[in-house]
């Protein structure tokens, strides 16, 4: 290690912070790094040391892997199926069991899904801030199975909601005040359960991997991609058991034990997560992100009347103090906004009397860069809630539409309308499986890419393909109308319209292959792109583009109920959807997505990848795009410009 002296500039006396281990000084006449005495052969004690870190090192390498899926992914599968149990019929069991209108019916789904889509930012928090991940999980899958629970329990107890009655007959008696209090609170817990599961569990999977990951950087293992891949799939693999063995039961056997099914599933898989305790590697929690990202922002507006020094290099940095929050690598400076930055100018009331900085007057550079990462990443983020919201009719009004066609598939035997949704995940598991299997080695050739396509082009793969998907939805929402008018059933909404209910089979097919596209590059890029420390935040940010997805649902549909209902046609979505017009409603969601993809295309066209200083013997010092996975080749930009990797010592 050498000594060197700063450059001399003009703005020394406030902006150069010169540290050592125990004392940090800002002032004019020390400019000076301090670096003690590099001896040439480690003493006795630094050999212990050494010997014990060995240890521990060979300690970690027993832990994580792929050893421990089965028991983390056990965990998220059973909470796929049972909300997948709950929620793929659930507007059926509102309209028909607690006699709710369709209207009411699909906001209440759609508020639900915002809520439990919501609820995942606060457990991100707690999380990262003090509980870490895996106590998250398991408190949060414990809050779940008593909501679960709850709901159960309103299903079998007659008390508990209204007398049966025919479907939408005008003597059928709405649900009580007292009745639906109890439903919603039963839901409102497997909310909150939710949020402790669903930013943890995908985080604390690719934790597992962590290691692998910093051993196979510079060969470019796509090993990270493929946690990813089977994430979806595992979710996949819930949805379809839920959706054809779930929902059959409760069409055909009972609310009661259709609901009871995935109660007792999620109970195992609590106790199949605790049971992998000893496996799991767990990282330690890197304290509040939100205090961290505030403290910047009162340090910048604090120094706002500053001037910026020409050398970023006189910005201050403190390795130690940064060392929890980023164990792979400090992030480096970069040039955008700029005026963060002005909370790394060091003066000298920034320093205590014991020489340690004052967090909320001075920010180091990495922690600085870490919001510079947030703030790059939400044009993107925001991206995945118009696509929320573009499908979210497909667990409403689509079973509504299946409910009304024909639906027999042999004999007396009629597929219940919920289990069209089997089509968009086995389209979507058949899609991951080919991408991962075939798509990916072709695609690996042409861009010498690990994982083939970068998570960028994915997202916009399948916003492309996710577009024809409410085309077909609107096509063959009109011919079903049509031929309900012609056969004079428009009066008459519980008739059954001579029209196949296979018709709906592209549209749902469409979707899954889509998704296959968005969810896991937008999934993807949360992760890869956020900082070190923020990883379940990064996931909860998926969530909340779910929620915020599912409230624009909601806010949409009562939007064009109130400006239609005023039309010369009527309302598009009334109870009859035979005087509806629901394809209508699927040609502006089409619009929609036209003015969300070009939306993309921008955002991604002018987006810059995280830079990153890996943390490594063989790698020390490099610099990395975040979406390379690290080697020595040239890092892409989104804006198609590359910079070659060098040292970090050549920029101090």
């Amino acid at each position: 290690m050498n000594n060197h002296t700063a450059p001399h500039h003009p703005l020394l006396s406030t902006a150069a912070c010169i540290a050592d281990e125990a004392h940090f000084d800002c002032s004019p006449n020390n400019i000076q790094r301090i670096t003690a005495p590099v001896s040439s052969r480690p003493s006795v004690k630094e050999d212990k040391g050494m010997a014990g870190e060995g240890r521990q090192d060979e300690k970690k390498k027993k832990l994580g892997g792929l050893k421990t899926m089965p028991f983390i992914l056990a965990n998220e599968v059973c909470d796929r199926f049972a909300t997948a149990g709950f929620n793929a019929n659930m507007v059926q069991y509102l309209q028909n069991e607690l006699h709710l209108p369709l209207i009411q019916a699909t906001n209440t789904l759609n508020n639900f899904g915002g809520t439990a889509s919501l609820t995942p930012i606060i457990g991100a928090l707690i999380a990262d801030s003090f509980a870490g991940r895996f106590w998250t999980i398991a408190v949060g899958s414990m809050i779940y199975q008593l909501g679960m629970l709850g709901v159960t329990i309103s299903a079998i107890l007659p008390a508990l909601r209204p007398p049966p009655c025919p479907s939408q007959s005008p003597s059928c008696q709405q649900a009580s005040a007292c009745q639906l209090a109890i439903f919603y609170i039963s839901l409102f817990f497997t909310a909150v359960g939710s949020g402790g599961i669903r930013p943890c569990v995908v985080a604390f999977g690719a934790d597992q991997f962590e290691l692998d990951r910093r051993q196979q950087r510079a060969g470019g293992s796509g090993q990270q991609w493929n946690f990813f891949n089977l994430y979806f799939f595992s979710m996949g693999v819930a949805l379809l058991m839920a959706l054809t063995v779930v929902v059959y039961i409760q069409d055909n056997v009972g609310w009661g034990l259709g609901f009871g099914i995935p109660t007792v599933v999620m109970f195992f898989s609590v106790i199949a997560f605790i049971i992998g305790y000893p496996l799991y590697i767990r990282r330690k929690p890197g304290g509040s992100p939100l205090t961290r990202l505030a403290q910047v922002v009162v340090a910048a507006v604090r120094k706002r009347k500053l001037a910026l020094p020409d050398d970023s290099g006189v910005l201050y940095r403190n390795k130690e103090m940064d060392a929890d929050i980023s164990v792979a690598g400090r992030l480096l400076h970069t040039e955008h906004f700029t005026f963060l930055d002005r909370a790394a100018i060091c003066t000298d009331s920034d320093i205590t009397a014991a020489g340690f900085p004052r967090p909320w007057r001075l920010s180091t550079v990495h922690r600085i860069e870490e919001l510079k990462s947030i703030i790059r990443m939400l044009p993107i983020w925001s991206v995945g809630i118009l696509i929320i919201t573009a499908s979210s009719h497909n667990h409403t009004f689509t079973i509504i539409q299946a409910k009304s066609m024909d639906r027999h598939l042999a004999g007396n035997f009629q597929i219940p309308a919920a289990t069209l949704s089997i089509f968009s995940i086995v389209s979507m598991l058949l899609t991951l499986a080919i991408y991962d299997r075939l798509l990916t080695p072709l695609v690996r050739r042409l861009t010498r890419r690990p994982t083939g396509l970068s998570y960028l082009q994915r997202i916009a793969v399948g916003l492309a393909i996710s577009l024809l998907s409410n085309i077909s939805a609107a096509l063959v929402e009109s011919r079903r109308r049509s031929t309900a008018v012609t056969h004079g059933l428009a009066d008459h909404p519980s008739a059954t319209v001579p029209i196949s209910v296979f018709w709906l089979v592209p549209q749902y097919a469409i979707h899954g292959i889509a998704e296959a596209f968005t969810s896991v590059g937008h999934m993807e890029f949360l992760y890869d792109q956020s900082p070190e420390s923020m990883r379940s935040t990064a996931a909860a940010l998926f969530w909340l583009a779910v929620s915020l997805g599912h409230y624009g649902g909601t806010l949409l549909v009562i939007l064009v109920s109130d400006f239609t209902k005023r039309s010369k046609q009527g309302n598009w979505l009334q109870n009859n959807i035979n005087k509806g017009r629901l394809d209508y409603y699927y040609w502006l969601v089409a619009g929609l997505q036209v003015f969300n993809f070009l939306y993309y295309l921008v955002c991604a066209r002018f987006y810059t990848f995280k830079p990153l200083e890996i943390a490594g013997d063989e790698n020390m010092g490099k610099v990395v795009d975040g979406e390379t996975g690290g080697g020595g080749c040239d890092v892409e930009l989104a804006a198609g410009a590359t910079v070659k990797l060098y040292y970090a010592n050549q920029k101090e």
